[in-house]
């Protein structure tokens, strides 16, 4: 079956890792956006704090299909 996608811009951000900043992006996406097909990673960054990383900002695509 042919689909029609549309692309989001969404960033996340998490004190633990860049995979929980991706998965809160997602999860808050999910509260408003049906039909999410696939992400993509555009950008990662991070803020350091007293020579560690602190937090992780990733910023993602996601992709879903159109109704």
């Amino acid at each position: 079956m042919d689909h029609t996608y549309k692309k989001i811009e969404i960033t996340g951000s998490s004190s633990v890792s860049q995979q929980e900043a991706i998965e809160n992006a997602v999860a808050k996406a999910a509260e408003s956006v049906r039909n999410m097909r696939w992400f993509e990673v555009v950008e990662t960054r991070g803020h350091i704090d007293d020579q560690k990383i602190a937090h992780w900002q990733v910023t993602i695509k996601i992709g879903f299909t159109l109704d």
